[in-house]
C-alpha cells in the first residue's frame, strides 16, 4: 500500500468493509466500453451485413457467460457473478485500446 492509501483510510474516506453496488454503477462506470461495442456493432451491422453484427454479439454473449460461469465456480454469488462477468467483458474489451 502507499502512503496515500493508508492517510485516505485513517482519515476514514473508504468504507470499513465491502458495499454493495446498483447495476446502474456498473453501467455507469462502464460507459465508454459499452458505447464502443455499440459502435463497432452499429458499424458491423451497417457497412457489411446483419450477420456480422450477430457474430460480435455472440462473441459479447459468450465472453459474458465463461466469466459468469468461471465467477460462479469461484462461489460468488448471482449478483456478484453477473456483475463482475459484465464489468470484467467490458473492461478487457478495451485493453487494445
Amino acid at each position: 500500500m502507499t502512503r496515500n492509501h493508508i492517510e485516505v483510510w485513517h482519515e476514514r474516506v473508504l468504507p470499513s468493509g465491502p458495499e454493495r453496488i446498483r447495476f446502474g454503477t456498473v453501467l455507469r462506470g462502464s460507459l465508454l466500453p459499452i458505447l464502443v461495442w455499440t459502435g463497432v456493432a452499429c458499424f458491423a451491422y451497417f457497412v457489411y451485413n446483419p450477420v456480422a453484427a450477430m457474430v460480435l454479439g455472440g462473441l459479447f454473449a459468450l465472453s459474458f457467460i465463461v466469466g459468469f460461469g468461471l465467477r460462479r465456480k469461484a462461489r460468488h454469488s448471482i449478483r456478484c457473478s453477473v456483475y463482475g462477468a459484465l464489468g470484467g467483458v467490458l473492461d478487457k474489451s478495451m485493453a487494445g485500446f
